[in-house]
C-alpha cells in the first residue's frame, strides 16, 4: 500500500527532476540557436549563475542515473548488529545472517556473490526475509544461491508478499526450512532458543505463532514486513523481529531517506533496527530489486546482509 506522503513525495521528486531536464533541454536549444544567430545574446551574472546552476544539475542527474543502474545494485554491504539477552548463558554467542528480498532475475547480479559472502561469516543460523523472484523461469538460479549457503544450526525461510507464483516449491532441496505459522527450536550449548515464521498473506495469525513460546526463552521471528512490530511489541517478549520488504525505498535521497517504502508505517521503520520495548526490530533493505516494469536501480540504498551477534548477558 502507497501511502498518501508517499505518493506526494514521489510526485515532488519526479516532478522536479522532469522540470530540471525540461528546462535543461529549453536551455541547450536556446543557446544553440544563439550560436547560430548573427546576433549573440548577452546574459547577466545572475542568468549565467542560473545556467551553469542548471547545467550542473542535469549533469550529476545523469551520473546518479548511472550509478544507480551499474553500481549500486551491485555494491553489496555487510550490517553488523550486536544483540543483548538475558536468556542466553553468558559464555553463549550466536551468530545469525539475514538475507531478504532477492527478487532473481533472469540477469545475475549478486546471486554467486551472497553465498561466498555468508558463507565467510561462518553464521549459527542464516534465515531469508521473503521475496524470492521476479519470474519463474529463475527459480534454479534461486535455489542454487540458496543451496550454497552454510549454516551450523539451520536454514530458515518465510513467504513474501512476491512469493506466491503457481507450482513453485521455493525451497525444496535447498536445505532450508519455510515456516509458516509455526515455530522450530534451536538447541546450542546448554541453550534454547525459538525460530517462529509467517508467511505474508497469514498476517492476521501472529498470536498463534509466538503467543505460545515462553517469554522467558530469545526468539526470533520472521515476517515480510515491519507492519506487526507495534501489536507484537505489546506481548514484552525478548524478541528479535526480522523483516525486509523496503528495499531502503531502493531509491532514497540524503537527508529525506526512503521515497516509497510500501509499509503501513510508512516511513517509520523504513530501513535499519529499532528497538520497541522488548523487540529488536531490524528491517533489511535486500539484495534485489523490484520486478516487473519497476527500474532496476538503486540509489543511497545499498544491498544488504545483515549479521546479527547475539551475546548472553547476567
Amino acid at each position: 500500500m502507497i501511502l498518501l506522503s508517499e505518493m506526494i513525495a514521489v510526485s515532488i521528486f519526479v516532478g522536479m527532476v522532469i522540470s530540471i531536464y525540461t528546462f535543461e533541454v529549453a536551455l541547450l536549444v536556446r543557446l544553440v540557436k544563439d550560436k547560430l544567430g548573427q546576433h549573440k545574446r548577452v546574459y547577466t551574472l545572475c542568468q549565467r549563475i542560473m545556467q551553469w546552476t542548471l547545467h550542473s544539475s542535469a549533469t550529476i542527474g545523469i551520473f546518479c542515473i548511472l550509478y544507480g543502474y551499474f553500481i549500486e545494485p551491485y555494491w553489496l554491504t555487510i550490517t553488523y548488529v550486536k544483540i543483548d539477552t538475558p536468556n542466553i548463558s553468558k559464555s553463549s554467542k550466536l551468530r545469525i545472517v539475514q538475507i531478504s528480498d532477492t527478487h532473481c532475475d533472469k540477469k545475475i547480479r549478486n546471486e554467486k556473490k551472497v553465498p561466498m559472502i555468508v558463507n565467510k561469516l561462518r553464521p549459527d543460523v542464516v534465515v531469508f526475509t521473503g521475496d524470492a523472484i521476479n519470474e519463474p523461469e529463475v527459480i534454479p538460479i534461486f535455489k542454487e544461491m540458496l543451496l550454497s549457503i552454510k549454516a551450523r544450526l539451520g536454514k530458515f525461510a518465510i513467504l513474501g508478499n512476491c512469493d506466491y507464483w503457481p507450482n513453485i516449491d521455493f525451497f525444496k532441496d535447498t536445505g532450508f526450512v519455510l515456516l509458516d505459522c509455526n515455530h522450530k527450536i534451536i538447541s546450542y550449548d546448554d541453550n534454547v532458543i525459538y525460530v517462529a515464521g509467517l508467511s505474508y498473506v497469514n498476517m492476521c495469525r501472529w498470536k498463534k505463532v509466538i503467543g505460545g513460546i515462553p517469554k522467558d526463552k530469545f526468539c526470533i521471528f520472521l515476517y515480510h514486513n515491519s507492519d506487526l512490530i507495534e501489536k507484537i511489541s505489546e506481548l514484552d517478549m525478548d524478541l528479535l523481529y526480522l523483516a525486509g520488504h523496503t528495499h531502503g525505498g531502493q531509491i532514497a535521497l540524503p537527508f529525506y531517506g526512503a521515497l516509497i517504502t510500501l509499509s503501513d508505517f510508512g516511513k517509520k521503520y523504513e530501513a535499519g533496527k529499532y528497538t520497541v520495548g522488548n523487540t529488536v526490530l531490524y528491517v533489511n533493505r535486500g539484495i534485489g530489486m523490484e520486478g516487473g516494469i519497476a527500474p532496476r536501480v538503486r540509489f543511497y540504498a545499498r544491498p544488504e546482509i545483515t549479521v546479527f551477534d547475539i551475546f548472553g548477558k547476567n
